[in-house]
């Protein structure tokens, strides 16, 4: 065996620079002979074994937290040998010395199947840990389909315990074989709820639905079916709440929009289908350095895309009609200035998100009445696009503020109308938001008391408006104020939307891809379950601990490397 020339041991960052006998044996001299030469017979095999379990423990570590990053980046199983050889690579140059523990590492489709299965559990264990503490809790579940047409429920739980902590996390994504009936998506409800050992139904707080027949049916529908259940249990009724956002986009159809809509979604589907006009609206966007690089789609599926078509498509309306007469595919309503009046109406930008649910619909609705008002003598401030186009048209255009003003009307009592289950709750909403303000009067009963010494004690007034986190102003008033204690944890676990369900849905839609329809279920909802984890973590240590020698072969649930793809 022939000698290395050179730098066999690298000096300054004391690691072998050539993986052979003599050098490892002149490093372990140089570096390591005082701290080990002590260790003789017994009690330096014990010491072997002792470096070696801890250099298995740290490749099984490492093996989590890699397929802890494959499912939260939605990447497949086998990503993780491409992972490996990348470690690999980068090992030879930085680090040859852990090279060989690298190379024994183990982290094949199946073992990053499994290890994401391991998460999902550990994230399962510390949910129904703390779901013991919960003192109320509510529920927000939606359903939909993927792409193997399976029908996919998911369920979100969110808990307060005594100390105002809050735990919102997804509980179960549950697939249904059958039909999507009200009383199958009650017991898959009813199932995961007993497999996180929750609460009894007394605590439940709320149910957020998207509204839909087979949920709010007044007989056979969900909410009904939960009803029936707390009432045999002679439990307080839930609060049910109807998706904001799914309301929102019902009380925009008022609007009707339809001779708008049908022109703009023809122009841009016929932009987006044709590559050689798709290209040549990109170069010309480009070349005029446009503040868009393209139009947006509309889908009747999402809900919130029509407005943003809308106005995308009427910032972008020169350019569209270029393009179009170009084409020899002229679009007569760019010149009809009343068309026009009409897309710039419904292109007025939204102010803000649907965060805080109940202060966003009182606020909107205060709003439209103010639009009216203003809009009646011709004041168009809150309605850029209208104003601009009218600005554009100089007097060639008439605003027909009649119209209009009769559009807002019909959508305020659509906003009435929809939001009426937010209005129920108006007076325990304004207590949660500010206990200090008068609401005695109008407050449940068995609040009434309380409100008055909580408005009559200085100090607490004192502490609350000093305080960033309501949390922290809730906790000083245990066990003074045990009804509006009450409240106040079930006010924090309400669901104000859907929307959580809606983002795990495309999560889903991202892991369970064309490239991957033999993704099994049990693993779709681990990936899930361990990609939308909020406020846990798993605990990678102690599996490290549980399982330091893990099994290559497959997991009984991962009977074939196609269904762990």
């Amino acid at each position: 065996m022939s000698q290395p020339k050179t730098g066999k041991i690298d000096d300054k960052h004391h690691k072998t620079a050539v993986l052979k006998v003599y050098n490892i044996k002149q490093h372990d001299t140089a570096k390591h002979a005082q701290q080990y030469d002590k260790y003789q017979g017994e009690e330096r095999e014990k010491m072997v074994l002792q470096l070696k379990r801890e250099e298995s423990e740290s490749a099984v570590l490492a093996s989590y937290v890699m397929s802890e990053m494959i499912a939260k980046c939605g990447k497949p199983f086998t990503d993780g040998e491409f992972i490996k050889q990348c470690f690999i690579k980068v090992s030879e140059i930085v680090c040859p010395d852990k090279l060989i523990l690298l190379k024994t590492s183990l982290l094949s489709p199946n073992m990053a199947a499994e290890h994401i299965l391991e998460l999902s559990k550990d994230i399962d264990g510390q949910l129904i840990e703390k779901s013991t503490a919960f003192h109320t809790y509510s529920i927000t579940l939606d359903e939909s389909t993927n792409l193997t047409d399976s029908a996919q429920l998911a369920i979100f739980v969110r808990g307060v315990d005594e100390n105002f902590a809050v735990t919102e996390e997804l509980l179960s994504l549950s697939t249904m074989r059958a039909r999507t009936m009200a009383s199958e998506i009650f017991h898959c409800l009813t199932e995961a709820l007993a497999q996180h050992v929750l609460p009894s139904w007394h605590l439940l707080a709320g149910l957020t639905t998207d509204g839909a027949p087979a949920m709010i049916g007044q007989k056979t529908g969900l909410v009904a079916l939960v009803q029936r259940k707390m009432a045999k249990q002679n439990t307080e009724q839930q609060t049910t709440l109807h998706c904001i956002i799914h309301q929102q986009a019902l009380c925009t159809k008022s609007l009707k929009c339809d001779n708008v809509k049908s022109v703009v979604v023809k122009c841009v589907d016929y932009i987006h289908s044709r590559s050689l006009q798709h290209r040549q609206f990109h170069a010309f966007l480009e070349e005029i350095e446009s503040k868009y690089g393209d139009l947006l789609y509309f889908t009747e599926v999402r809900w919130l895309s029509r407005g943003s078509t809308l106005k995308r498509l009427f910032e972008l309306k020169t350019e569209v009609k270029r393009l179009m007469e170009e084409i020899k595919m002229p679009v007569p309503q760019f010149e009809d200035h009343k068309w026009m009046t009409d897309l710039a109406f419904p292109a007025r930008s939204r102010p803000g998100g649907v965060t805080a649910v109940y202060d966003n619909v009182r606020a909107f609705t205060t709003k439209l009445k103010l639009w009216t008002n203003q809009i009646s003598p011709g004041n168009l401030t809150y309605f850029p696009a209208c104003k601009s186009l009218v600005e554009e048209l100089s007097s060639d255009t008439q605003f027909s503020d009649s119209e209009y003003t009769t559009k807002l009307d019909l959508l305020l009592q659509e906003f009435d109308q929809w939001f009426a289950d937010f209005r129920k709750h108006k007076e325990s909403f304004d207590i949660f938001a500010n206990p200090f303000y008068g609401y005695v009067e109008t407050a449940p009963c068995d609040l009434q008391v309380e409100l008055i010494d909580m408005q009559c004690n200085t100090s607490l007034k004192t502490k609350f408006r000093k305080t960033e986190d309501v949390t922290v102003f809730f906790r000083q008033l245990l066990p003074s104020f045990p009804n509006l204690c009450k409240t106040f944890r079930k006010i924090m676990s309400l669901f104000g939307s859907i929307y959580i369900c809606e983002k795990v849905f495309s999560t889903m839609n991202i892991n369970k891809s064309r490239y991957r329809t033999q993704l099994s279920d049990a693993h779709l909802a681990a990936i899930l379950k361990v990609s939308t984890v909020q406020s846990l973590r798993p605990n990678i240590n102690k599996l490290t601990e549980l399982n330091p020698n893990p099994n290559p072969f497959p997991h009984p649930n991962c009977p074939s490397s196609g269904q762990c793809c």
